[in-house]
């Protein structure tokens, strides 16, 4: 029944998530999901919201939330744009800052929702490759474009960009849009928040899924000039008004003010991923720097694709990309607790 379609979805090649399997004793160690659930005043935060008031629309425009989220970063409210998953959040920065003559300009090996897109929205784009060594080189980046967006650390290597690069980048170019996607920054990364009010062009995204361990919610948001983020609220607010129910603003803005609880999770992540890099190393991997969740790593004398089944027949599932062909030695795997990194080692060894 194709024949209904418009003439765009067939050109359309969807973004693939993550596998999210029913097998009983999972390992999961795939998708990035944090090992340790959301604050526990997160939960009362629910468990409050749970309440006659779900028969009311929520605010529209999450004013309780983007105030958490300011006072977090020192920004203003009026600094802030928030939506259901950071996904969303690019998207409409895709339609809103990035339709211009010149090509929008991201890494070769990167964010797999990039291109997609570009597709979607009928953006013209340009890949950048990475360098030997898988990392970004924003000497690349210095040329006429209609817009930059890469990850910070990039993503599926983890390997971060030093804020330094970032603000070369910056000061060369000032007449486009600079996005920082920075869905793993809070695991060893220096973010470019802290930039913001140097440059009016920077726009940095962000996602609760990750280090704050809401990946359930679907809350993502973004910081920038007070002039990016009304671009990106005229786009939201022609598609949808209520982006953000009333469960997701509670649990987000409970997850926003519990710092301790936080920075105690991120430290434990950022251990463990010291421990298990040394421990695949040890047993001969190659592991690039990581400063996000999870690491890249292959073996040089195993095949990527090999190694991820035969974790799978023990219940271990990692992600695995055959294509671009130059990380398909490669498994991406998420951090988990010190004794599902001790699961996934003791495997390896005997696998390898």
């Amino acid at each position: 029944m194709s024949k209904f379609w418009s003439p765009i979805v067939h050109q359309l090649t969807p973004y693939v998530p993550g596998e999210q399997p029913k097998i009983n004793d999972l390992l999961k160690l795939n998708t990035n999901e944090n090992p340790y659930g959301p604050s526990p005043k997160v939960i009362t935060a629910l468990q409050a919201e749970a309440a006659d008031t779900l028969r009311l629309y929520p605010d529209p425009n999450s004013d309780h939330l983007k105030s958490a989220i300011a006072q977090y970063h020192g920004l203003q409210s009026n600094q802030v744009f928030v939506g259901n998953g950071s996904d969303e959040v690019l998207a409409h920065v895709f339609q809103a800052l990035f339709q211009h003559a010149q090509p929008l300009l991201f890494p070769d090996i990167t964010y797999s929702f990039y291109p997609v897109y570009c597709r979607l929205y009928g953006i013209q784009s340009d890949t950048i490759p990475l360098n030997g060594d898988f990392e970004i080189d924003v000497d690349h980046f210095i040329r006429p474009n209609g817009g930059i967006i890469f990850p910070n650390p990039n993503a599926p290597t983890g390997i971060p960009l030093a804020l330094s690069q970032i603000e070369r980048l910056l000061k060369a170019n000032q007449e486009t849009v600079v996005v920082v996607d920075e869905a793993y920054v809070d695991f060893g990364t220096e973010s470019a928040v802290q930039l913001i009010a140097q440059y009016p062009n920077l726009l940095v995204t962000h996602t609760l899924s990750k280090a704050r361990s809401l990946a359930g919610l679907r809350v993502g948001y973004a910081v920038g000039h007070a002039d990016l983020i009304e671009a990106l609220i005229r786009v939201k607010d022609s598609f949808n008004s209520y982006p953000i129910d009333r469960f997701a603003e509670a649990g987000a803005v409970a997850a926003m003010r519990d710092v301790d609880y936080f920075q105690k999770t991120c430290a434990k992540v950022v251990q463990t991923r010291t421990w298990l890099v040394k421990a695949l190393q040890d047993i001969g991997f190659i592991v690039l720097p990581s400063g996000a969740n999870f690491i890249f790593a292959r073996h040089p004398l195993r095949d990527g694709e090999w190694l991820t089944s035969q974790l799978r027949a023990q219940n271990i599932i990692v992600r695995h990309f055959k294509k671009p062909v130059r990380i398909s030695p490669f498994l991406r795997i998420t951090i988990g607790t010190d004794m599902e990194s001790e699961r996934l080692v003791t495997a390896l060894k005997v696998i390898v």
